[in-house]
């Protein structure tokens, strides 16, 4: 299945939509919070980020969904091409990987050099390149993406976010993200403020993953069992329910699909500021684990649920 972003770059629409987002920037709406800052200029909004694109590190992961790593890591192949970027548009208390989201631990980088970092990732076997918390930085990665098309990319687009996505900004991603992978964290307004500063969290991520849907349908695998395109979910569960599983599950099973491919996590652990809450301040337990997993079953979802 080839990616329909080299469609897009044959027609000359890629262009056109690299001008409309770069477009964006000049009164940022990428994310939900709309600080509508000209990070062009370098006025910097809630996710701390200007013009220029901040990379963490890039590598072949092998801890992500087995549909997108595969089997190879014996033999030195395979693997999720991962790309890790900087700065977050949430605030999660407890985010796993805070050194690159909060404390910004990167390094500057552009487009030529990234789209390198993309072709040695598909010449290492790599079945994807995996855009890690790619929000604030879509254009930026999209004109990434058509350099890295004229060395001859041509393995699918995984976009990996946190789910607090404004779904213009995945309407201009049409045809150019083969996989979306959003993290479904909150049914609870409140605790969604209170974790992750983001009270409106569920509003957006409900309307974003309807878009994803729409546009790349439910995950689809090649024979080797390794994903094409589609839409592949995560939710994390917390201790104590916090995320409030039962109507994330519902949603999924009731307005997405019931084929969905949901990935039940159990690798909470409590990072960054998590200690200063008590309710946060363990690992859910086993129990707490299988009952997502009984509920994900009763409103029958049937892909997945491994973490």
């Amino acid at each position: 299945m080839q990616p329909n972003y080299l469609r897009l770059y044959k027609s000359g629409e890629l262009d056109e939509r690299i001008a409309q987002l770069y477009g964006v920037l000049e009164c940022c709406v990428l994310c939900p919070r709309e600080c509508r800052k000209n990070r062009l200029k370098g006025e910097r909004g809630y996710c701390r980020s200007g013009e220029e694109l901040v990379v963490s590190a890039i590598h072949p992961h092998f801890g992500e969904e087995e549909p997108l790593v595969g089997r190879g890591r014996l033999w030195g192949v395979g693997g999720s091409g991962t790309i890790f970027l900087t700065g977050c548009s949430l605030g999660c208390v407890y985010c796993q990987n805070y050194d690159i989201s909060h404390l910004e631990q990167g390094r500057p980088i552009g487009a030529a050099e990234l789209s390198r970092g993309m072709i040695e990732l598909q010449n290492m076997g790599c079945h994807n390149i995996n855009l890690v918390t790619p929000t604030h930085f879509v254009p930026q990665l999209v004109k990434s993406i058509r350099v890295a098309i004229e060395s001859g990319l041509q393995i699918p687009i995984v976009y990996n976010c946190g789910g607090y996505e404004s779904v213009s900004t995945i309407r201009l991603l049409e045809g150019i993200v083969d996989i979306y992978m959003p993290d479904i964290k909150y049914s609870d307004s409140q605790n969604a403020r209170k974790y992750s500063n983001a009270a409106d969290y569920f509003i957006h991520c409900e309307e974003a993953v309807r878009e994803m849907h729409r546009q790349v349908g439910d995950l689809q695998l090649d024979s080797r069992g390794i994903a094409q395109r589609g839409l592949l979910i995560r939710h994390l569960i917390l201790p104590n329910d916090l995320a409030g599983s039962r109507e994330i599950l519902r949603f999924i099973a009731e307005e997405i699909s019931k084929d969905s491919y949901v990935n039940i996590m159990f690798q909470y652990r409590p990072m960054f500021k998590a200690g200063e809450y008590e309710e946060l301040n363990r690992r859910p337990t086993l129990d707490e684990y299988r009952r997502a997993v009984a509920m994900a079953q009763g409103f029958g979802l049937h892909r997945g649920f491994g973490s």
